[in-house]
């Protein structure tokens, strides 16, 4: 799943492809590097960031995905906490809705869901993103955050959402510190043991930066990008959401030509 921001303020790219001609060629150009799948945002989740209003993320990311959905046949997803943001993203040609809430921001988000029809991602965050990495705390991470996640599907089937639509992310970076992020890498398949499949996002965050101070900035954060894709993708992820998709696609196809060889 390759990233395209459609934000003056995200942690890692904001601003270079906020106008609509800028993120469908930057869309088109992932694709080209190897993206499966496009996963368009207009609102930063990034801690501390300011919310967007509907208005604003639909004019951001609605022509967008019509422009990259004129050029390309795969499938397309919207990152919104939204429902009103996401009919209109489907309604242009968006597949999938990616949200950081879990269909949880609005009373209107699991009847959308259940009327859009399309494959949702129900990922885990303790708070909300201005104050969701305020000291937060777990007895066990990785218990809590799976029973959460099979809960919360459990109610989205409920609402009338299919179960063959539904997408668990552990939420990397989303209310953790350094060690819950690593526990959760590192045990996955414990999220996975649903059944349903996981999308594993950490691609440039914080995390990396608190095992190497060197790389402040999130443009130095590949190698570890990097690691925790092929550590995910070991431990049973289905998709990897990164900005740097030409390095990953190689990085995945030598781990996949050894496990091969094996």
């Amino acid at each position: 799943m390759g990233i395209v921001n459609v934000t003056p303020d995200s942690f890692s790219d904001g601003g270079r492809h906020d106008t609509v001609e800028a993120a469908i060629a930057h869309g088109l150009e992932l694709v080209r590097q190897g993206a499966d799948i496009l996963d368009i945002g207009g609102e930063s989740t990034r801690p501390g960031a300011e919310p967007v209003s509907i208005e604003d993320e639909i004019a951001r990311t609605a022509p967008v995905i019509a422009g990259l959905r004129a050029h390309w046949a795969g499938p397309l997803s919207i990152d919104t906490m939204k429902p009103e943001v996401a009919a209109v993203a489907v309604g242009a040609g968006a597949n999938l809705w990616n949200d950081v809430s879990a269909l949880g921001f609005s009373p209107r988000s699991l009847p959308t869901a259940a009327d859009l029809g399309c494959d949702v991602v129900l990922m885990h965050m303790k708070g909300e993103p201005r104050t969701m990495q305020d000291a937060p705390h777990y007895d066990d991470v990785v218990s809590e955050v799976a029973d959460w996640l099979a809960l919360r599907a459990g109610e989205v089937m409920a609402a009338g959402v299919a179960p063959d639509r539904i997408w668990l992310d552990p939420g990397i970076g989303f209310g953790k510190t350094l060690a819950h992020n690593l526990a959760l890498t590192a045990h996955l398949e414990r999220i996975g043991a649903t059944g349903l499949p996981i999308l594993y996002g950490a691609s440039r965050k914080r995390t990396i930066a608190a095992v190497d101070p060197t790389a402040a900035e999130a443009s130095d954060r590949l190698g570890g990008s990097l690691a925790l894709a092929l550590e995910a993708a070991r431990r049973g992820a289905a998709v990897i959401r990164v900005h740097d998709v030409r390095e990953t696609v190689q990085a995945l196809a030598v781990q996949a030509a050894v496990t091969a060889a094996q």
